[in-house]
């Protein structure tokens, strides 16, 4: 016993006391819950973030430079950039770019292939940054104006990922939206302009829209009006349709019919493609515009007389408007003067009235492509086509009358 007093005396007195080691573990487990709760400490990443923001600015450590840009010589002065790994600057440019928001309120527009680009930077365009996958690509462009742009190689096929081509070139740039007012077309194309402007009025096919621009600039016209309503001619499947029509002759767009006769030549006349049949002196349906009609006798001459203004009803058919009666005739006979205008009105509204009393107010006309009868009006822009090559012939033939004249004058 006294052995185990001497190897355990706490034990021998905890054994003695009443309760015994049960009211002792009893009386531990009751200072255990006096005990102040345990501070949590937040992760080390989250410390050394609180610490960071605690400290004065000139405390902090400077952050670590930004990575070296890999750069490489297409030519002399000639430098282009290698994108990196997971750079998203081309899906970035690319998708905001094909907005029209983002073109209107940025200015930007983006084109792509190698003819677009190039026709565009030969007129004048500003190139802000071209992205390419080959350095070939460049030497095949003007390089005065890419020096003056950011070039970037990215990877086939990431272009090939945001492309809307079928067959991608490998060239995307993006230009600032260009002014006609400062671009220098082709000398070609100024050398073989006519007296002739197009006014399109609710063209809102792209591909309408892009051939029709392509018939404008391949008939000499002087300059194209796009009204109010029409898609806008910076879409890339507008420009697709155009084959660098954009950048061979002038195109106001978003213009209200109010701003429209300045835009005009003095003198004008402003005739118009219409689908009303030549023979009926009643007031214009709804939805007309076309180009082509089926005329009762294709071989009775086309003579309608300009008659008081009818009545017309809207779409909706809440009110009435005036439209004004114009002479029709056939698009082959001779309807041109010096300078001349033509309208060609989309296929699901046609003409606007506005459009109609433009025309009436310059005296003009309102000209038919007879069609079979039976078939629907013609396409927007094979209608075009038909009445600017038209409108081509007699102005050629009367430059050349008029010059035979000068040379030959008639004695008496």
């Amino acid at each position: 016993m006294a052995a185990l007093r001497r190897l355990a005396p706490g034990l021998g007195r905890s054994l003695l006391r009443p309760g015994g080691p049960r009211e002792a573990a009893g009386r531990r487990g009751v200072r255990a819950l006096r005990r102040s709760p345990v501070r949590v400490l937040p992760p080390q990443k989250e410390r050394g973030a609180a610490a960071e923001g605690r400290r004065s600015p000139r405390e902090r450590p400077a952050s670590p430079p930004p990575a070296a840009v890999e750069r490489s010589a297409a030519g002399p002065g000639l430098w282009y950039e290698k994108a990196a790994p997971g750079d998203r600057r081309l899906g970035k440019v690319v998708t905001i770019a094909k907005s029209k928001k983002f073109r209107d309120h940025h200015g930007k527009v983006l084109l792509e292939g190698h003819r677009l680009i190039k026709d565009a930077l030969e007129a004048g365009a500003v190139l802000q940054t071209l992205f390419f996958s080959t350095v070939g690509h460049l030497k095949e462009l003007p390089e005065a104006e890419l020096k003056r742009a950011n070039l970037v190689k990215v990877k086939f096929e990431d272009i090939k990922s945001w492309s809307d081509l079928v067959t991608p070139q490998g060239l995307i740039g993006i230009f600032s939206k260009p002014n006609p007012a400062k671009m220098s077309y082709p000398a070609a194309q100024l050398t073989s302009s006519l007296p002739l402007l197009l006014i399109c009025d609710n063209i809102r096919d792209p591909g309408n829209l892009g051939t029709i621009l392509r018939s404008a600039a391949g008939a000499g016209c002087e300059k194209v009006l796009l009204t109010k309503g029409c898609v806008d001619p910076w879409e890339p499947k507008v420009l697709r349709a155009g084959m660098g029509a954009h950048f061979r002759l002038p195109i106001v767009a978003n213009l209200d019919w109010e701003s429209v006769p300045s835009n005009l030549p003095a003198g004008v006349q402003v005739c118009v493609a219409d689908n009303k049949d030549p023979g009926a002196q009643a007031s214009v349906p709804r939805g007309a515009g076309g180009a082509g009609s089926a005329p009762g006798n294709p071989k009775a001459p086309v003579k309608s007389k300009p008659q008081a203004a009818p009545e017309h009803e809207d779409e909706e058919g809440a009110a009435d408007v005036c439209v004004p009666e114009l002479a029709a005739q056939y698009y082959y006979e001779n309807w041109t003067q010096t300078p001349v205008a033509v309208v060609i009105g989309g296929e699901t509204h046609g003409l606007s009235p506005d459009a109609l009393h433009l025309a009436a107010s310059t005296g003009g006309k309102r000209l038919v492509i007879p069609v079979v009868p039976g078939m629907d009006s013609l396409n927007s822009a094979i209608a075009a086509g038909i009445v600017l090559f038209e409108a081509k012939r007699q102005l050629l033939w009367r430059h050349k009358q008029e010059d035979e004249r000068q040379k030959f004058p008639i004695v008496g």
